[in-house]
């Protein structure tokens, strides 16, 4: 069995502020914001929530967390 007490707790600050560039890129988009400037709300919310996929995954024991 796991340990989860390694896991990330759903109130940890590293999930808020993956879901909080998540709203900013769904408000940009909604705002009809285009071209770069979505891009780069869109790439900052993969990013966050590819960070905790990777801390929470390497909490359970699979594999490393590769560099992004």
């Amino acid at each position: 069995m796991k340990d989860l007490s390694k896991m990330l707790p759903h109130d940890h600050p590293m999930y808020a502020e993956a879901v909080e560039a998540l709203k900013a890129y769904h408000q940009a988009q909604n705002g009809g914001i285009t071209g770069a400037e979505l891009e780069r709300l869109r790439l900052l919310a993969e990013h966050r929530f590819q960070a905790v996929t990777d801390y929470q995954l390497q909490a359970l024991g699979g594999p490393a967390a590769t560099s992004h």
